[in-house]
């Protein structure tokens, strides 16, 4: 972003736009179904954070296990929801911190602080969910971690990466307000 030139008042609003991308992403990991799945034919498995269903063939009817009877269901949802929690107080923070006309790059510091935090919670939940799933419940046939899975991880490394970004933006605070003279490597012969 500093480095081409790129003007701060254009760019601004990148690092809280790519927050709520990762909102949006974790919003999708938690609402949705596909945590698990049945690889093959006949499909007869689908799990979430939150349930595991399972039907006898292909045309029967689903029946479903909440997880919320497992320490580790309890431990893996709560772990990933906390890192979502903080992840959109993350989002909150960014959006006044990058109103706000005169940057305070000590709390976008924090802000990246916050989301290392956030993704130590969310990988936690992520880690705990298949190695317990995998132990503690009978799978048939071959089963895949699937999209939903998929858009956890997408969100845990979002926080990851964005934390860097976050903590490492101070750095470049007087290129970024434009304090700097610009460096000119022209010798005149």
């Amino acid at each position: 972003m500093v480095k081409y030139g790129l003007d701060y008042t254009r760019c601004r609003w990148i690092l809280p736009l790519l927050l709520g991308i990762g909102v949006i992403f974790g919003i999708i990991a938690l609402a949705g179904r596909g945590w698990l799945e049945s690889q093959t034919l006949p499909y007869v498995h689908q799990a979430s954070l939150w349930e595991s269903c399972r039907r006898p063939g292909e045309g029967g009817e689903w029946t479903c296990e909440s997880l919320m009877g497992y320490a580790w269901g309890r431990a893996a949802a709560a772990t990933y929801l906390v890192g979502f929690i903080l992840l959109v107080i993350c989002f909150a923070l960014a959006i006044i911190a990058f109103a706000i006309d005169t940057l305070r790059f000590n709390f976008i510091r924090g802000i990246g602080g916050l989301l290392f935090v956030a993704a130590v919670f969310s990988v936690m939940g992520l880690v705990i969910y298949p190695v317990k799933f995998s132990t503690e419940i009978e799978m048939t046939g071959i089963n895949m971690f699937s999209w939903a899975y998929g858009f956890a991880w997408t969100t845990a490394i979002m926080e990851i990466c964005l934390g860097f970004f976050f903590c490492c933006l101070p750095n470049y605070e007087d290129q970024i307000l434009g304090n700097v003279k610009p460096t000119y490597f022209y010798s005149s012969p």
